[in-house]
């Protein structure tokens, strides 16, 4: 069956075919569509996607580049895209950088060679030989999750700084002097490296609060194995911190591992916040404390300015090319309030929304 069949049945043009069955670019009405549609299951109709993405030079996939799908939040982040990506028609193919430039390289030219419509970026190091493919791509690119002045393509993020400010702030209005700070590993780039961001902004809450911070910074892999092994050793000297502020909660999850494998009391000997809020963080004992930012609606925005950036720029007067994301505390036992589910509510009633 082709789609002049379908036509034919339906009593519309093959291009009204065409824009029901590519959902544009063209509207279509609400009785023409259900005619298609119609004709098209009578029909048993399956568009030739081979022979489209021939002649438009362009297939139905977005590629999507992630440091590493197997932590909670780069998972739960590449679910959020695959779903918002199907919503319009798209698949998503995935690579995993495991925080290596060259890997990201790799399927960046991997991706563009097999004609994806789109690129979604989620880097955690935008340095100059990633500024510079990217620049010599005809391939629509959107950042997530960090984004880099020298690099003038659209970009979706969170607000790391005042997230990590929140955090901290809380931890210091338990009454703790010395709040520890869990920053990323000693080779991560200070520049485009979102973990950087939260360090600033627990840098910025104990300046607020006149307090040092020297000796208070640790440095961390991203993930939960390999801290609980810093959190040992973190945890068994004599001057231990009495509240940490993890810059992820797979960091946080570890540290907690560590506390109840050394029989240190959370919260009562030590307060601990993350940062990410992923769906394990209101499971672990207890139930962590963290950040949060609307990751399902960031992923719709990537998508839209993905495969509509010039709607979406013309729409929201993005000038800057940038959607800022805020982020919220996410209020839970961790950090030794008495009633988290109420102050959760009330700090989730004070956050601002969405700005560009």
């Amino acid at each position: 069956m082709t789609r002049d069949d379908v036509a034919r049945l339906a009593g519309t043009s093959s291009a009204v075919v065409s824009y029901v069955v590519n959902n544009g670019p063209r509207p279509v009405s609400a009785e023409k569509r259900r005619r298609v549609l119609d004709a098209v299951k009578e029909l048993g109709y399956r568009p030739d996607r081979v022979a489209r993405a021939m002649a438009s030079r362009r297939t139905d996939l977005l590629g999507l580049i992630v440091p590493d799908a197997r932590q909670p939040f780069f998972g739960e982040l590449t679910h959020a895209l695959e779903r918002a990506a199907a919503d319009r028609g798209k698949m998503v193919l995935v690579g995993n950088s495991d925080y290596q430039e060259e890997r990201e390289i790799h399927y960046l030219h991997a991706f563009v060679g097999m004609r994806v419509s789109a690129l979604i970026l989620v880097s955690l190091g935008l340095g100059d030989r990633i500024a510079a493919e990217l620049d010599t791509m005809d391939t629509r690119v959107v950042l997530m999750h960090e984004r880099s002045a020298s690099v003038r393509k659209f970009a979706v993020v969170t607000d790391d700084v005042e997230g990590a400010r929140l955090a901290t702030r809380h931890l210091l209005q338990h009454g703790h002097t010395a709040v520890a700070c869990l920053g990323g590993p000693e080779s991560a780039s200070p520049a485009g490296d979102p973990v950087a961001d939260h360090v600033e902004g627990w840098r910025k809450a104990m300046a607020d609060a006149g307090r040092p911070t020297e000796g208070l910074l640790f440095h961390a892999p991203y993930n939960r194995y390999d801290t609980y092994e810093i959190g040992l050793r973190l945890l068994a000297a004599p001057d231990r911190p009495t509240a940490v502020f993890c810059s992820t909660d797979d960091q946080a999850i570890g540290l907690l591992r560590a506390a109840r494998q050394l029989g240190v009391d959370v919260p009562g000997e030590l307060a601990v916040a993350g940062f990410d809020d992923v769906k394990e963080a209101a499971m672990t004992d207890p139930p962590l404390t963290t950040v949060a930012s609307d990751r399902e609606a960031m992923a719709r925005r990537a998508v839209d300015m993905a495969l509509d950036p010039e709607l979406v720029a013309t729409t929201s007067g993005e000038t800057d090319r940038t959607r800022r994301f805020p982020s919220r505390l996410v209020v839970r036992a961790s950090c030794g309030c008495p009633n988290p589910d109420a102050t959760s509510r009330l700090l989730a009633a004070r956050t601002p929304k969405a700005t560009d």
